[in-house]
Protein backbone atom coordinates (compact mmCIF):
# COMPACT_ATOMS: atom_id res chain seq x y z
CA UNK A 1 0.00 0.00 0.00
CA UNK A 2 1.35 3.77 -0.82
CA UNK A 3 0.62 4.45 3.22
CA UNK A 4 2.85 2.14 3.99
CA UNK A 5 5.27 2.55 1.58
CA UNK A 6 5.78 5.87 1.99
CA UNK A 7 5.92 5.43 5.78
CA UNK A 8 9.10 2.98 5.68
CA UNK A 9 10.80 5.50 3.51
CA UNK A 10 9.93 7.83 6.65
CA UNK A 11 11.24 4.91 8.80
CA UNK A 12 14.29 5.05 6.61
CA UNK A 13 14.99 8.90 6.25
CA UNK A 14 14.59 8.95 10.12
CA UNK A 15 17.29 6.20 10.43
CA UNK A 16 19.57 7.86 8.12
CA UNK A 17 19.44 11.22 10.08
CA UNK A 18 19.59 9.78 13.10
CA UNK A 19 23.63 8.12 11.90
CA UNK A 20 24.49 11.05 10.50
CA UNK A 21 23.59 13.70 13.34
CA UNK A 22 24.84 11.18 15.79
CA UNK A 23 28.07 12.34 14.15
CA UNK A 24 27.31 16.13 14.17
CA UNK A 25 25.08 17.39 17.08
CA UNK A 26 27.39 14.80 19.36
CA UNK A 27 30.15 16.78 17.45
CA UNK A 28 28.34 20.36 18.60
CA UNK A 29 27.79 19.38 21.55
CA UNK A 30 31.33 18.68 22.69
CA UNK A 31 33.32 20.87 19.66
CA UNK A 32 34.47 23.98 22.45
CA UNK A 33 35.87 21.47 24.85
CA UNK A 34 37.59 19.26 22.16
CA UNK A 35 39.06 22.40 20.31
CA UNK A 36 40.33 23.80 23.94
CA UNK A 37 42.34 20.84 24.25
CA UNK A 38 43.64 20.99 20.90
CA UNK A 39 44.67 24.76 22.23
CA UNK A 40 46.18 23.53 25.10
CA UNK A 41 48.51 20.92 23.52
CA UNK A 42 49.37 23.29 19.85
CA UNK A 43 49.73 27.28 20.07
CA UNK A 44 49.83 27.44 16.96
CA UNK A 45 45.92 26.27 16.33
CA UNK A 46 44.08 29.55 17.04
CA UNK A 47 40.34 27.98 16.05
CA UNK A 48 37.33 28.90 17.62
CA UNK A 49 34.26 26.88 18.42
CA UNK A 50 31.92 29.22 18.30
CA UNK A 51 32.69 31.75 15.26
CA UNK A 52 33.03 27.85 13.57
CA UNK A 53 29.56 26.81 14.43
CA UNK A 54 28.42 30.85 13.03
CA UNK A 55 30.25 30.28 9.45
CA UNK A 56 28.76 26.99 9.01
CA UNK A 57 25.06 28.53 9.75
CA UNK A 58 25.67 31.76 7.81
CA UNK A 59 26.86 29.28 4.78
CA UNK A 60 23.63 27.28 5.59
CA UNK A 61 21.00 29.91 5.27
CA UNK A 62 22.97 31.52 2.55
CA UNK A 63 22.33 28.85 -0.04
CA UNK A 64 19.25 27.79 1.67
CA UNK A 65 17.79 30.38 -1.33
CA UNK A 66 19.59 27.62 -4.01
CA UNK A 67 19.14 24.49 -2.33
CA UNK A 68 15.26 24.10 -3.95
CA UNK A 69 16.48 24.92 -7.35
CA UNK A 70 19.49 22.00 -7.11
CA UNK A 71 16.63 19.46 -5.66
CA UNK A 72 14.44 20.43 -8.93
CA UNK A 73 17.64 19.24 -11.03
CA UNK A 74 18.89 16.06 -8.74
CA UNK A 75 16.21 15.66 -6.58
CA UNK A 76 15.73 15.12 -2.58
CA UNK A 77 17.76 11.67 -2.50
CA UNK A 78 21.07 13.47 -4.27
CA UNK A 79 20.93 16.25 -2.62
CA UNK A 80 20.86 14.39 0.80
CA UNK A 81 23.51 12.64 0.02
CA UNK A 82 25.88 15.11 -1.10
CA UNK A 83 24.73 17.16 1.84
CA UNK A 84 25.71 13.93 4.08
CA UNK A 85 29.23 13.94 2.37
CA UNK A 86 29.92 17.60 3.68
CA UNK A 87 29.28 16.26 7.13
CA UNK A 88 32.00 12.99 7.07
CA UNK A 89 34.17 15.80 5.98
CA UNK A 90 34.12 18.41 8.12
CA UNK A 91 33.93 15.70 11.47
CA UNK A 92 37.05 14.19 9.97
CA UNK A 93 39.37 17.32 9.04
CA UNK A 94 39.79 17.23 13.17
CA UNK A 95 42.43 14.24 12.71
CA UNK A 96 44.43 17.02 11.53
CA UNK A 97 43.62 20.35 13.16
CA UNK A 98 44.56 23.64 11.51
CA UNK A 99 43.01 26.90 11.83
CA UNK A 100 42.16 27.61 8.21
CA UNK A 101 41.27 24.24 7.55
CA UNK A 102 38.31 24.61 10.39
CA UNK A 103 37.19 27.51 8.64
CA UNK A 104 37.04 26.22 5.41
CA UNK A 105 35.33 22.92 6.24
CA UNK A 106 32.49 24.96 8.16
CA UNK A 107 31.84 27.09 4.71
CA UNK A 108 31.60 23.64 3.07
CA UNK A 109 29.45 21.65 5.95
CA UNK A 110 27.34 25.27 5.62
CA UNK A 111 26.48 24.48 2.30
CA UNK A 112 26.02 20.71 2.81
CA UNK A 113 23.66 21.52 5.35
CA UNK A 114 21.07 23.60 3.43
CA UNK A 115 21.39 20.20 0.71
CA UNK A 116 20.59 17.69 3.06
CA UNK A 117 17.88 19.51 5.29
CA UNK A 118 15.81 20.84 2.27
CA UNK A 119 15.99 17.85 0.61
CA UNK A 120 14.62 16.09 3.95
CA UNK A 121 12.00 18.70 3.97
CA UNK A 122 10.77 17.41 0.27
CA UNK A 123 11.52 14.46 0.90
CA UNK A 124 9.11 14.06 3.79
CA UNK A 125 6.38 15.67 2.47
CA UNK A 126 6.63 13.51 -0.38
CA UNK A 127 6.29 10.00 1.41
CA UNK A 128 3.18 12.22 3.74
CA UNK A 129 -0.36 12.75 3.30
CA UNK A 130 -2.53 15.86 5.50
CA UNK A 131 -3.21 12.73 7.18
CA UNK A 132 0.05 11.63 8.55
CA UNK A 133 2.04 14.27 8.03
CA UNK A 134 1.98 14.83 11.88
CA UNK A 135 2.29 11.44 12.55
CA UNK A 136 5.42 11.23 10.16
CA UNK A 137 6.73 14.34 11.29
CA UNK A 138 7.06 13.70 15.17
CA UNK A 139 8.35 10.04 14.03
CA UNK A 140 10.92 11.45 11.97
CA UNK A 141 11.97 13.58 14.52
CA UNK A 142 12.18 11.56 17.54
CA UNK A 143 14.82 9.01 15.14
CA UNK A 144 16.80 12.13 14.51
CA UNK A 145 17.33 12.79 18.08
CA UNK A 146 18.01 9.46 19.10
CA UNK A 147 21.29 10.28 17.96
CA UNK A 148 21.71 12.48 21.08
CA UNK A 149 21.63 9.32 23.11
CA UNK A 150 24.22 7.24 20.95
CA UNK A 151 26.60 10.01 20.43
CA UNK A 152 26.62 11.56 23.76
CA UNK A 153 26.51 8.00 25.66
CA UNK A 154 30.21 7.29 23.79
CA UNK A 155 31.46 10.81 24.72
CA UNK A 156 30.44 10.26 28.21
CA UNK A 157 32.67 6.91 28.61
CA UNK A 158 35.28 8.46 26.18
CA UNK A 159 36.03 11.57 28.89
CA UNK A 160 35.17 9.56 31.38
CA UNK A 161 37.67 10.02 34.45
CA UNK A 162 39.22 12.91 32.19
CA UNK A 163 40.25 16.41 33.06
CA UNK A 164 41.60 17.40 30.02
CA UNK A 165 41.01 15.38 26.35
CA UNK A 166 44.27 14.16 25.45
CA UNK A 167 45.22 13.81 21.33
CA UNK A 168 44.79 9.85 21.45
CA UNK A 169 41.13 10.30 22.84
CA UNK A 170 39.93 13.34 20.49
CA UNK A 171 41.17 10.75 17.97
CA UNK A 172 39.08 8.19 18.76
CA UNK A 173 36.07 10.45 18.97
CA UNK A 174 36.62 11.77 15.23
CA UNK A 175 36.82 8.65 13.49
CA UNK A 176 34.14 6.88 15.75
CA UNK A 177 32.17 9.66 15.21
CA UNK A 178 33.21 9.96 11.09
CA UNK A 179 32.63 5.91 11.19
CA UNK A 180 28.65 6.48 12.18
CA UNK A 181 28.10 9.36 9.66
CA UNK A 182 29.59 7.16 6.70
CA UNK A 183 26.77 4.49 7.91
CA UNK A 184 24.26 7.08 7.62
CA UNK A 185 25.55 7.79 3.72
CA UNK A 186 24.64 4.26 2.98
CA UNK A 187 21.42 4.31 4.24
CA UNK A 188 20.82 7.46 2.08
CA UNK A 189 21.94 5.89 -1.03
CA UNK A 190 19.23 2.85 -0.48
CA UNK A 191 16.92 5.62 -0.37
CA UNK A 192 13.41 4.41 -2.98
CA UNK A 193 10.96 6.67 -4.61
CA UNK A 194 8.62 8.20 -2.85
CA UNK A 195 4.88 6.20 -3.83
CA UNK A 196 2.42 7.48 -6.16
CA UNK A 197 -0.62 9.30 -4.44
CA UNK A 198 -3.56 8.38 -4.88
CA UNK A 199 -6.25 10.87 -6.08
CA UNK A 200 -8.27 10.77 -2.76
CA UNK A 201 -4.86 11.67 -0.99
CA UNK A 202 -4.71 14.99 -1.55
CA UNK A 203 -6.68 18.05 -2.86
CA UNK A 204 -4.81 19.63 -6.11
CA UNK A 205 -3.68 22.96 -3.95
CA UNK A 206 -2.06 20.02 -1.29
CA UNK A 207 -0.75 18.15 -3.99
CA UNK A 208 3.29 17.81 -3.90
CA UNK A 209 4.85 18.92 -7.00
CA UNK A 210 8.19 19.08 -8.56
CA UNK A 211 9.44 22.30 -9.23
CA UNK A 212 9.57 22.78 -13.10
CA UNK A 213 13.20 24.37 -13.08
CA UNK A 214 15.74 25.87 -10.61
CA UNK A 215 14.81 29.89 -11.53
CA UNK A 216 11.39 28.87 -10.82
CA UNK A 217 12.37 27.20 -8.03
CA UNK A 218 14.28 30.40 -6.73
CA UNK A 219 11.13 32.48 -7.61
CA UNK A 220 8.81 30.62 -6.06
CA UNK A 221 10.79 30.75 -2.74
CA UNK A 222 10.79 33.82 -2.59
CA UNK A 223 7.02 34.58 -3.48
CA UNK A 224 6.28 32.27 -0.13
CA UNK A 225 8.63 34.13 1.54
CA UNK A 226 6.75 37.45 1.38
CA UNK A 227 3.19 35.83 2.12
CA UNK A 228 1.70 37.06 5.28
CA UNK A 229 1.26 33.61 6.70
CA UNK A 230 4.96 32.75 6.04
CA UNK A 231 6.38 36.27 7.50
CA UNK A 232 4.71 35.51 10.66
CA UNK A 233 5.90 32.06 10.91
CA UNK A 234 9.26 33.41 10.31
CA UNK A 235 9.42 34.77 14.28
CA UNK A 236 8.87 31.54 15.40
CA UNK A 237 11.68 29.87 12.98
CA UNK A 238 14.15 32.80 14.43
CA UNK A 239 13.32 31.77 17.51
CA UNK A 240 14.33 27.79 16.82
CA UNK A 241 17.47 28.72 15.49
CA UNK A 242 18.43 31.12 18.53
CA UNK A 243 17.13 28.26 21.45
CA UNK A 244 18.99 26.23 18.24
CA UNK A 245 22.37 27.36 18.98
CA UNK A 246 22.30 27.76 22.82
CA UNK A 247 21.04 24.05 23.40
CA UNK A 248 23.52 22.69 20.57
CA UNK A 249 26.74 24.62 21.31
CA UNK A 250 26.26 26.70 24.53
CA UNK A 251 24.53 25.05 27.39
CA UNK A 252 26.21 22.01 27.45
CA UNK A 253 29.84 23.46 27.31
CA UNK A 254 28.46 25.78 29.82
CA UNK A 255 28.12 22.46 32.31
CA UNK A 256 31.38 21.58 31.53
CA UNK A 257 33.03 24.61 32.49
CA UNK A 258 30.95 25.45 36.08
CA UNK A 259 33.89 23.79 38.13
CA UNK A 260 31.84 24.70 41.23
CA UNK A 261 30.18 21.16 39.90
CA UNK A 262 31.96 17.69 40.08
CA UNK A 263 33.34 16.14 37.34
CA UNK A 264 31.86 18.83 35.35
CA UNK A 265 33.57 17.26 32.12
CA UNK A 266 31.56 14.28 32.52
CA UNK A 267 28.61 16.06 32.56
CA UNK A 268 28.69 17.56 28.75
CA UNK A 269 28.27 14.20 27.76
CA UNK A 270 25.31 13.41 30.09
CA UNK A 271 23.35 16.84 29.22
CA UNK A 272 23.51 15.62 25.60
CA UNK A 273 22.02 13.04 26.62
CA UNK A 274 19.35 14.33 28.30
CA UNK A 275 18.36 16.93 25.17
CA UNK A 276 17.47 14.00 23.38
CA UNK A 277 15.81 12.44 25.66
CA UNK A 278 13.39 15.34 25.85
CA UNK A 279 13.41 15.58 21.87
CA UNK A 280 13.13 11.33 21.32
CA UNK A 281 10.47 11.87 24.03
CA UNK A 282 8.38 14.83 22.60
CA UNK A 283 8.89 13.57 19.02
CA UNK A 284 7.31 10.34 19.98
CA UNK A 285 4.85 11.48 21.81
CA UNK A 286 3.77 13.78 18.58
CA UNK A 287 3.85 11.09 16.28
CA UNK A 288 1.88 8.84 18.54
CA UNK A 289 -0.86 11.30 18.79
CA UNK A 290 -0.41 12.88 15.29
CA UNK A 291 -3.90 12.08 14.19
CA UNK A 292 -5.21 13.58 17.52
CA UNK A 293 -2.84 16.95 17.47
CA UNK A 294 -4.22 17.39 13.94
CA UNK A 295 -7.68 17.79 15.28
CA UNK A 296 -6.78 19.52 18.81
CA UNK A 297 -4.62 22.22 16.66
CA UNK A 298 -0.85 22.82 16.94
CA UNK A 299 -0.88 25.59 19.08
CA UNK A 300 -1.63 23.84 22.36
CA UNK A 301 1.34 21.56 21.82
CA UNK A 302 4.11 24.70 20.90
CA UNK A 303 2.77 26.96 24.42
CA UNK A 304 3.28 23.57 26.05
CA UNK A 305 6.65 23.94 24.33
CA UNK A 306 7.13 27.68 25.02
CA UNK A 307 6.33 27.40 29.56
CA UNK A 308 8.97 24.36 29.39
CA UNK A 309 11.41 26.64 27.96
CA UNK A 310 10.47 29.76 29.86
CA UNK A 311 10.54 27.22 33.37
CA UNK A 312 14.47 25.74 31.88
CA UNK A 313 15.52 29.53 31.11
CA UNK A 314 14.63 30.17 34.67
CA UNK A 315 16.51 27.29 36.40
CA UNK A 316 19.50 27.99 34.30
CA UNK A 317 19.36 31.61 35.06
CA UNK A 318 19.55 30.52 39.33
CA UNK A 319 22.05 27.49 38.94
CA UNK A 320 24.71 28.50 35.98
CA UNK A 321 27.15 31.15 36.98
CA UNK A 322 27.16 34.72 34.79
CA UNK A 323 30.53 33.86 32.88
CA UNK A 324 29.36 29.83 32.55
CA UNK A 325 29.79 30.52 28.21
CA UNK A 326 33.02 31.51 28.04
CA UNK A 327 35.22 29.08 29.70
CA UNK A 328 36.66 27.07 33.20
CA UNK A 329 34.77 29.36 35.97
CA UNK A 330 34.53 29.84 39.79
CA UNK A 331 32.17 32.28 39.96
CA UNK A 332 29.05 31.39 42.07
CA UNK A 333 25.75 31.51 40.96
CA UNK A 334 22.22 32.53 42.59
CA UNK A 335 22.51 29.03 44.65
CA UNK A 336 24.84 26.61 44.80
CA UNK A 337 25.28 24.93 41.22
CA UNK A 338 23.51 21.36 40.77
CA UNK A 339 24.25 18.69 38.49
CA UNK A 340 20.91 17.64 38.93
CA UNK A 341 18.95 21.01 37.96
CA UNK A 342 21.51 21.52 35.05
CA UNK A 343 20.94 18.17 33.68
CA UNK A 344 16.52 18.62 34.34
CA UNK A 345 17.21 21.80 31.83
CA UNK A 346 18.99 19.60 29.08
CA UNK A 347 15.86 17.35 29.76
CA UNK A 348 13.33 20.47 29.56
CA UNK A 349 15.27 22.19 26.93
CA UNK A 350 15.00 19.10 24.59
CA UNK A 351 11.65 18.55 25.49
CA UNK A 352 10.51 22.13 24.58
CA UNK A 353 12.65 22.03 20.91
CA UNK A 354 10.62 19.10 20.25
CA UNK A 355 7.04 20.97 20.78
CA UNK A 356 8.30 23.47 18.36
CA UNK A 357 9.87 21.49 16.01
CA UNK A 358 7.38 18.71 15.39
CA UNK A 359 4.06 21.42 14.67
CA UNK A 360 6.76 23.14 12.28
CA UNK A 361 7.19 20.72 10.21
CA UNK A 362 3.63 19.14 10.55
CA UNK A 363 2.48 22.77 9.10
CA UNK A 364 5.14 23.22 6.04
CA UNK A 365 4.61 19.56 5.11
CA UNK A 366 0.85 19.67 5.85
CA UNK A 367 -0.61 23.34 4.84
CA UNK A 368 2.47 23.89 2.45
CA UNK A 369 2.71 20.68 1.01
CA UNK A 370 2.20 22.05 -2.62
CA UNK A 371 5.40 24.10 -2.29
CA UNK A 372 7.83 21.78 0.92
CA UNK A 373 11.22 22.93 -0.46
CA UNK A 374 10.41 25.99 -0.76
CA UNK A 375 9.08 26.28 2.60
CA UNK A 376 11.80 24.05 3.88
CA UNK A 377 14.19 26.05 2.97
CA UNK A 378 12.87 29.39 3.98
CA UNK A 379 12.52 27.86 7.77
CA UNK A 380 16.20 26.50 7.39
CA UNK A 381 17.34 30.13 6.39
CA UNK A 382 15.46 31.46 8.88
CA UNK A 383 16.68 29.32 11.59
CA UNK A 384 20.09 29.09 10.39
CA UNK A 385 20.77 33.04 10.56
CA UNK A 386 19.37 32.79 13.80
CA UNK A 387 21.77 29.97 14.97
CA UNK A 388 24.71 32.11 13.16
CA UNK A 389 23.58 35.42 14.93
CA UNK A 390 23.34 32.82 18.45
CA UNK A 391 27.00 31.38 18.13
CA UNK A 392 28.33 35.01 16.59
CA UNK A 393 27.19 36.76 20.63
CA UNK A 394 28.06 33.81 22.17
CA UNK A 395 31.52 34.45 23.05
CA UNK A 396 30.71 38.06 24.17
CA UNK A 397 27.28 37.95 25.57
CA UNK A 398 27.04 36.90 29.12
CA UNK A 399 24.69 33.64 30.48
CA UNK A 400 21.66 36.27 31.54
CA UNK A 401 22.36 38.41 28.62
CA UNK A 402 21.70 34.74 26.41
CA UNK A 403 18.54 33.82 28.55
CA UNK A 404 17.54 37.07 27.92
CA UNK A 405 17.15 37.10 24.69
CA UNK A 406 15.90 33.76 24.52
CA UNK A 407 12.78 34.79 27.01
CA UNK A 408 12.00 37.74 24.69
CA UNK A 409 11.99 35.60 21.31
CA UNK A 410 10.07 32.92 22.85
CA UNK A 411 7.27 34.98 23.29
CA UNK A 412 7.27 36.63 20.11
CA UNK A 413 7.76 33.20 18.44
CA UNK A 414 4.87 31.68 19.94
CA UNK A 415 2.64 34.12 19.73
CA UNK A 416 3.40 34.22 16.03
CA UNK A 417 2.49 30.73 15.77
CA UNK A 418 -0.40 31.10 17.39
CA UNK A 419 -1.32 33.90 15.20
CA UNK A 420 -1.04 31.62 11.97
CA UNK A 421 -2.55 28.43 13.21
CA UNK A 422 -5.77 30.25 14.55
CA UNK A 423 -5.72 32.30 10.73
CA UNK A 424 -5.83 29.26 9.02
CA UNK A 425 -8.80 27.26 11.34
CA UNK A 426 -10.72 30.56 10.83
CA UNK A 427 -10.08 30.60 7.07
CA UNK A 428 -10.74 26.47 7.20
CA UNK A 429 -14.32 26.94 8.93
CA UNK A 430 -15.15 30.10 6.60
CA UNK A 431 -14.10 28.21 3.76
CA UNK A 432 -16.82 25.13 4.73
CA UNK A 433 -19.33 27.68 5.86
CA UNK A 434 -19.51 28.64 2.13
CA UNK A 435 -19.13 25.66 0.42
Amino acid sequence: MACDKGFINVLMLGLAFMLVFTAFQTWGNIQKAMIDSIKSDDPNFNGNAYISLAIVYVFFALFNWTAPSVISLIGPKFAMLIGGITYLLFIASFSIPRTWLLYLVSCIIGIGAALIWTGQGNYLALNSRPATISKNSGIFWALLQLSMFIGNTFVYFAFRDKDTIDAGTRQIVVWTLAAIALGGLAVIIFFPKPPEKDASDNNPAEEVKEPSGPIEALKGAVRLSMTKNMLLLCVTFLYTGLELGFWSGVYSSAIGSTTNMPRSKELIGVSGIFIGLGEVLGGAAFGILGNRTIRWGRDPIVIAGFVIHVASFFIIFLNLPIDAPFGATTTSAFITSNAYLAILCSFLLGLGDACYNTQIYSVLGGVYASDSAAAFAIFKFTQSVAAAISFAYASYLNLYGQLGILLVSSILGTITFVWVEWRGRRAAVDSASTS
